[in-house]
C-alpha cells in the first residue's frame, strides 16, 4: 500500500475554498497544500468539481446500522463506526445513554478494545467517549430510559471519567452533586457539558465556575424561560439558552437534520452563537441506515422502544427520539439554511468540535501535519469518497439501499 496520496479539487480550508487545489499526504499526514498548476508531478487523483473537506468530527452520537454503542460489544461499536464513516465522519465520540453501571462499563470497555485495535476497515476512528447518560434531570430524560437515570454517584463517575478514553462529560447542572462532578471532570481534562437539564442561571453560573463550558443539543431537552417558570414561578429566570447567548466562552451544538430545528432556528444559532462555538452533531441512533421499523434506543436488551418512519424516529408518545441521519445530512441542511458559507458550515462539523475537545492539533481541518482525513463531497454535498489516515474507505451500503 502506498504511503503517499495526492488529491486535486476544491479544498475546503478553515476560512476559504481553494479552488482546483492539490493536497498531498505522506504516511497518513498532510504534507503539502498548493494551488494546482498546469503540470502536476506524480500521481494525482483528479476530483475536479468536488469538494475536498476535512473528515467530520461527531461529538454526540449513539448508534446506526441497527447497532447502539450501549449494546456493549466490539461488533456493535464497529458497525456504528462503519456506518458513520460512510456519511463523512472520520473521528467519532461514542456517546452513552442512561443505563446500569454494568451497561456503561461494557460500552466503555468495548470502545477501548476497538480503539486499541483500530484499522481503517473499522470505519471512523474513536477519538474519545462522551460520558453522556445517566445524570439527567428527572423531567428532562427525553427518550432515554428513566429507569437508568440517577443523580451523580461519586464513586461511579470517578471510575468512568478517570478512564483515559473519556473526553466529554455531561451532567444536568441542577442535580445534587453536579458541581463536584464538573470539578472532577475538569481536572481530568474533559469538555464539560450540561445536558438534559432544567437548570436556571445561578445553577449554570455555579457549573461554569466548576468548568462547564458546553450545553448539549440547543433547544432540545434543555431549560427555557417557560420551563423554569413552571419550576420556580416568578420572577421568570434565565435559562440555558440565554446563558449560552450571554457567555461567549460557552459553546453548544445543533441537530441540523431538518426535523428537530427549522431553518430559521439554524440561522439564528449560526448568526447569534457562531460557527466557532456551535457544533453540528448527529445524535443518531440505531435506526440510521436501516429500514423503517421498531427499534431500541440505547441497549438492545432493555432500551426504550422507538419507531422509525424512514425520516424521523419517535417515541410512543410522538416525541422526537434523537436523529437517524449522518453528518453529511447535517452539513447539507445547515448549508441550505445559512446560504453561501460552506467553510463555516464545514467548520461546525469538523474544526469546532475538534477544538472544543482539544484535538484540533491533529484533526478537524486541512492543514499541514494534520491527519489525512477527508470527506470528498459532490457539488450537492453528497459523500463520494472517504479517506482516513490517507487510506480510502469502502462506502458500499447494504442491499436495502438505506
Amino acid at each position: 500500500m502506498s504511503a503517499r496520496l495526492a488529491l486535486k479539487g476544491n479544498i475546503v480550508l478553515p476560512d476559504r475554498i481553494l479552488e482546483n487545489g492539490v493536497v498531498r499526504c505522506e504516511n497518513g499526514r498532510i504534507s503539502e497544500i498548493t494551488e494546482a498548476s498546469t503540470r502536476l508531478e506524480g500521481s494525482v487523483i483528479d476530483l475536479t468539481g468536488h469538494f475536498i473537506a476535512p473528515g467530520f468530527v461527531d461529538i454526540h452520537v449513539h448508534g446506526g446500522a441497527d447497532a447502539d454503542y450501549m449494546d456493549g460489544t466490539p461488533d456493535a461499536v464497529r458497525a456504528v463506526n462503519r456506518a458513520h464513516a460512510a456519511h463523512g465522519t472520520t473521528s467519532i465520540f461514542p456517546t452513552t445513554t442512561t443505563g446500569s453501571f454494568r451497561q456503561l462499563d461494557d460500552m466503555i470497555r468495548s470502545c477501548e478494545e476497538v480503539q486499541t485495535a483500530w484499522s481503517s476497515k473499522d470505519g471512523a476512528r474513536i477519538a474519545g467517549i462522551h460520558f453522556y447518560g445517566p445524570y439527567f434531570a428527572a423531567n428532562k430524560v427525553g427518550v432515554h430510559s428513566s429507569a437508568g437515570r440517577r443523580d451523580p454517584v461519586r464513586q461511579e463517575y470517578e471510575y468512568f471519567i478517570g478512564k483515559e478514553i473519556v473526553k466529554i462529560a455531561t451532567c444536568a447542572a441542577e442535580l445534587p452533586g453536579a458541581v463536584d462532578f464538573f470539578d472532577f471532570a475538569r481536572r481530568q481534562g474533559c469538555l464539560i457539558t450540561c445536558g438534559h437539564s432544567n437548570a436556571h442561571w445561578a445553577e449554570l453560573d455555579a457549573a461554569f465556575a466548576a468548568g462547564m463550558r458546553h450545553v448539549d443539543h440547543f433547544w432540545c431537552a434543555m431549560s427555557s424561560v417557560s420551563s423554569l417558570r413552571g419550576r420556580l414561578g416568578t420572577p421568570m429566570q434565565g435559562s440555558m439558552e440565554q446563558y449560552v447567548l450571554y457567555e461567549e466562552r460557552m459553546s453548544t451544538e445543533v441537530i441540523a437534520d431538518g426535523i428537530h430545528l427549522s431553518d430559521d432556528l439554524l440561522r439564528f444559532a449560526f448568526k447569534m452563537i457562531g460557527s466557532h462555538r456551535t457544533c453540528l452533531v448527529t445524535d443518531a441512533n440505531r435506526a440510521m441506515d436501516v429500514p423503517p421499523g421498531r427499534y431500541r434506543f440505547g441497549p438492545q436488551s432493555d432500551g426504550t422502544w422507538v419507531v422509525s418512519d424512514g425520516e424521523s424516529v419517535r417515541s410512543d408518545d410522538g416525541g422526537l427520539a434523537s436523529s437517524m441521519h449522518g453528518m453529511d445530512r447535517m452539513v447539507r441542511i445547515m448549508a441550505r439554511a445559512v446560504g453561501n458559507d460552506l467553510p463555516s458550515v464545514i467548520r461546525m462539523a469538523s474544526l469546532t468540535p475538534a477544538r472544543l475537545t482539544g484535538m484540533d492539533c491533529d484533526i478537524g481541518s486541512i492543514e499541514l501535519a494534520k491527519r489525512a482525513d477527508f470527506a470528498i463531497l459532490t457539488p450537492d454535498l453528497i459523500v463520494k469518497h472517504i479517506y482516513i489516515g490517507g487510506q480510502p474507505l469502502d462506502l458500499s451500503r447494504n442491499s436495502a439501499g438505506f
